[in-house]
């Protein structure tokens, strides 16, 4: 059976790369025509289906564009490696992500290396493959965008983060992350009326630390940072389970939480962190503290 055209391709590509360059030749001539090489055995393979050879194949087009300085085309094609390998091997997109950041740092293009960041957090948060991974990516993403002045999408990042970071019973960064998300929402009109969601998800971190005192303090610091805070459902709500821990009135917690998922809906987030307290003062007969 004769060779596939990817083959074929690759066989051309990996001959140039090895070549000497002539008299009249140039190295840099050399390097282009190998990466052109590399990429169209690539796309070939990418026909094919064959996603681990079409990014091992990027990858070689990347270290040839590297050779020829080209180091935009070596950025698109790491990126393209990681496009393929996320078909078939996660690590590996990850690793050529990572190559991909390293020369987009280098060259000040931190806005893209957000963006690449961001792609490893989701290949790491991707059926659960490491949360605690993710996370940090996506923590890692934020910064740069904020760095960059894409607010927004730090705030996305961030939220996002938190909400693995709780994943990962880091209640603590959770808390703290949330925090981070309601400051800058707070700061737009477009924004604001979704502060209280992430005030009440950091009080319910706190409760979930077992730490009660920092949960008074949390909800003193909110209603001071916006007034209209205490009269809202989310507040009241939070009141009433930080009463009921401190009693270590199950029924009561119990009761409470019925009764706002009767109006608003928990969500899977919400619904873990509460189940998570409820089994903590179920333990504790004399409350938290």
């Amino acid at each position: 059976m004769g060779k596939s055209q990817a083959e074929d391709y690759l066989a051309k590509a990996e001959k140039k790369a090895s070549s000497s360059v002539g008299w009249f030749g140039s190295s840099n001539s050399k390097w282009e025509e190998a990466g052109d090489l590399f990429a169209q055995a690539a796309n070939a393979f990418k026909v094919e289906k064959k996603w681990r050879e079409s990014g091992q194949a990027f990858e070689r087009e990347a270290s040839c564009r590297q050779q020829a300085n080209e180091m935009n085309d070596a950025m698109n094609a790491f990126h393209n490696a990681a496009k393929s390998y996320k078909k078939s091997d996660p690590e590996a997109a990850v690793t050529a992500l990572h190559q991909c950041i390293k020369l987009l740092v280098n060259s000040g293009h931190f806005r893209q290396a957000a963006d690449r960041e961001k792609e490893i957090a989701g290949i790491y948060a991707q059926d659960g493959l490491d949360v605690a991974k993710a996370r940090d990516s996506f923590v890692r993403a934020g910064d740069w965008y904020k760095q960059e002045d894409a607010n927004a999408t730090a705030n996305q990042c961030y939220q996002q983060a938190a909400e693995l970071s709780a994943d990962l019973q880091d209640y603590q960064r959770s808390m703290e992350l949330y925090q981070t998300v309601a400051d800058w929402s707070l700061t737009s009109a477009l924004t604001k009326y979704s502060v209280k969601e992430y005030w009440l998800r950091a009080a319910l971190c706190s409760m979930a630390m077992g730490d009660l005192v920092t949960t008074q303090r949390l909800l003193e610091t909110f209603a001071q940072k916006d007034v209209t805070f205490p009269s809202t459902r989310e507040a009241k709500f939070a009141h009433e389970l930080m009463d009921a821990c401190e009693q270590a009135d199950v029924e009561r917690y119990t009761a409470a939480v019925y009764q706002y998922d009767q109006v608003t809906k928990l969500d899977n987030w919400k619904t873990g962190v509460l189940l998570r307290i409820k089994k903590a003062l179920e333990e504790d007969e004399g409350g938290l503290t």
